[in-house]
């Protein structure tokens, strides 16, 4: 069995940063909506089930976003005067708070906010946030809130299963991630994905597909749970794990917060996990604003202009993924 490695130097600039990065994550004092507890026992989703044939085929637009606009859903939000969103705060890149400002940022705000610009054309694009109203949950609490009707959309690195199409509605895929592994740096050379983990510990959120696929495919470790992949970093930084496992885009927003986490260079993913944005399977009308709001960023350079702000400096260039329609 692999010796684990010590983490007194990680450890202490790690237990240094914890604080900051918590703050910093919307986990302070200040008035942001709490995230909800993770279940107090780990929860590893089963293998999938269903055969759906291509989980990613969505409700075609068949309209303008203008047109859409009209649909039952939207209607709702639109004479609620607020659109309730599903987000991270701890996805640092994806969804997380600045410290500063105390604005939610990242790829997945900038997908809620041109959600929010389409329901209601009227408002500025400065003060489209006085049009949202941002609800922090967990990865295990996604499908339960958008079942339960409190959030009207979830968009937090929600991966398109067919599982998850048998409880609620997806957009087209928005982003095509993937899962890796990221490691302590005493390790950055020895470990290349999921294959070289045994005797390791490696940390997972509750509730995710990122936890079914490690138990699969690295059945020589030691899985750790967590509510989320702060608790994921933050176990890591006390030399509680050696490596934690996610989707790329979350994994960088980590490395970026640690320099003693990494993810190795040249890894491949292990799986593939389409992102689409979560409604509640009762709404289809929402769901084809949505799909339309998707078709406009890709051609008016919304899409393109967030992704480079935001995850091409860790992950290198990309493309909007084509939609996949053909959903009754």
């Amino acid at each position: 069995m692999r010796t684990r490695p010590t983490r007194s130097r990680a450890a202490l600039a790690g237990l240094a940063l914890a604080g900051a990065l918590l703050a910093g994550c919307g986990y302070d004092a200040t008035p942001v909506p709490n995230a909800e507890s993770a279940s107090e026992e780990p929860s590893v989703p089963p293998p999938s089930t269903q055969d759906c044939g291509d989980p990613t085929r969505s409700y075609a637009p068949e309209g303008t976003v203008a047109q859409l606009r009209d649909g039952r859903g939207t209607r709702a939000i639109e004479s609620r005067g607020r659109l309730v969103v599903g987000i991270s705060a701890d996805s640092y890149l994806l969804g997380s708070r600045d410290p500063i400002s105390g604005d939610f940022e990242g790829f997945d705000i900038d997908m809620v906010r041109a959600v929010a610009r389409a329901i209601f054309p009227q408002t500025d694009a400065e003060a489209i946030d006085d049009k949202i109203t941002y609800r922090v949950i967990t990865a295990a609490d996604r499908i339960p809130a958008l079942e339960s009707g409190r959030v009207d959309l979830v968009v937090r690195n929600f991966s398109i299963t067919c599982d998850r199409w048998e409880q609620i509605a997806f957009s087209a895929t928005y982003y095509e991630s993937g899962q890796q592994v990221l490691v302590i740096s005493d390790l950055a050379q020895e470990v290349d994905g999921p294959e070289d983990l045994a005797g390791l510990r490696v940390c997972a959120p509750d509730g995710t597909t990122s936890l079914t696929n490690i138990v699969e495919a690295a059945d020589d470790a030691e899985i750790v749970t967590a509510a989320n992949h702060t608790d994921c970093l933050v176990k890591l930084q006390n030399g509680e794990v050696e490596a934690i496992t996610g989707d790329d885009t979350v994994l960088a927003g980590l490395s970026a917060q640690d320099p003693y986490a990494v993810v190795p260079t040249g890894q491949e993913s292990f799986s593939r996990e389409p992102y689409g944005i979560g409604v509640s399977a009762d709404n289809p009308d929402l769901v084809r604003l949505v799909n339309a709001v998707l078709e406009q960023s890709r051609t008016d350079g919304t899409w393109e202009a967030s992704y480079n702000q935001w995850l091409r400096p860790e992950l290198g260039p990309a493309t909007q993924p084509q939609p996949v329609y053909g959903r009754e």
